[in-house]
């Protein structure tokens, strides 16, 4: 990439934030202002940046646009399935991807493994909430108020004798899960089978999905998965959200 796309796509990020002074952009990009403005000034002729009545720069509205126009390019099973499928290469076991839609938890997306036990779970259907991983995910990091709606109407029933039969001890999971960045299901709905989970984000940042890795536990244990398949389980989880905007 050449110096000077590298300098625009700089300048485009750090305005995009808030208006800034050509002073301003030239401090961040550490050069001189002359070729800070020149930058700007051919920013602003394309109608990526504008120059506000005060002398500062922000976005220029036909950034805007074609952000609006690309929207459609960006359907988070469209990002995310290539990425999840060459996870499930690599790692050999049922890779799952779900999102949150309105008052439900959704599977949006599913990678079986070519050759191995298919699992339960089905594109379309309702997660378990207080039993799956990707449920702890994402309500680990949504503001209580929304947790606790999602799970007004969860009856807990108990599925296995790990599988978590309390609000309570469901909340303690939520902390634990924020505090480590993942989630796990220790063989919770089926005891033969266990999974981690980890939050995906969208442009602003907020968690709208998680994606998870499940395996037979003959396969690998959930020391198993933390340790071997985890890591890349969160790269791909870190590379889907930066691919819907989110910027660390």
């Amino acid at each position: 990439m050449s110096q000077t796309v590298r300098r625009a796509i700089d300048i485009l990020e750090f305005i995009a934030r808030r208006p800034r002074t050509q002073t301003e952009v030239g401090e961040h990009l550490g050069v001189h202002r002359s070729t800070a403005l020149r930058i700007l000034e051919s920013l602003t002729e394309g109608g990526l940046a504008r120059r506000l009545p005060d002398g500062r720069y922000a976005v220029g509205h036909r950034l805007a646009g074609l952000a609006h126009l690309a929207l459609e390019q960006f359907g988070l099973k469209d990002v995310a399935g290539e990425h999840l499928r060459l996870l499930g290469e690599r790692c050999g076991h049922t890779v799952h991807l779900a999102a949150l839609e309105g008052e439900r938890i959704v599977y949006v997306d599913k990678v079986d493994p070519v050759d191995g036990v298919r699992l339960y779970s089905q594109i379309g259907r309702p997660v378990t909430l207080h039993t799956a991983g990707v449920a702890k995910a994402i309500l680990a990091h949504v503001p209580r108020e929304r947790a606790d709606a999602l799970l007004a109407d969860c009856d807990f029933a108990p599925h296995t004798g790990t599988t978590i039969t309390s609000l309570d001890a469901y909340r303690k999971a939520l902390t634990e899960t924020r505090a480590r960045g993942w989630a796990v299901d220790d063989g919770e709905y089926e005891d033969f089978v266990n999974c981690v989970a980890v939050p995906v984000r969208d442009s602003s940042g907020e968690v709208v999905a998680a994606a998870s890795v499940t395996a037979l536990k003959a396969k690998a244990d959930l020391g198993a998965l933390e340790s071997e398949v985890l890591p890349d389980l969160m790269t791909t989880a870190d590379t889907i959200s930066k691919e819907l905007g989110w910027r660390p």
